[in-house]
């Protein structure tokens, strides 16, 4: 995953409303973190547990950030794998808009 990947989550995850929990978007094998059970979203990449997984590829990720493929659809193709809370899973939307 390139370090432009990760500024894109980190610039957006920090200018969001902190989401609650924490999440763990896993792109091409690398982990990226997101922790926002306080008052904001706090991106790394540390491989750490998280309360929803979201495991999916650069180039997925790229369609559904540029709005090229449907979220729910890409989770029913198996483009997007989620493990864990859902709940979570819907808030991230406003981590890739």
């Amino acid at each position: 995953m390139s370090q432009e990947v990760f500024e894109q989550f980190k610039a957006k995850a920090e200018n969001a409303e902190a989401i609650g929990g924490t999440i763990k978007f896993v792109v091409d094998g690398n982990p990226v973190h997101i922790d926002g059970t306080g008052e904001t979203n706090n991106v790394s990449t540390e491989d750490k547990d998280a309360d929803c997984t979201i495991t999916v590829s650069r180039e997925v990720l790229e369609k559904l950030r540029d709005g090229e493929i449907n979220p729910m659809m890409a989770v029913m193709n198996g483009s997007v794998k989620i493990g864990g809370d859902m709940g979570l899973a819907m808030k991230i939307q406003s981590l890739l808009s």
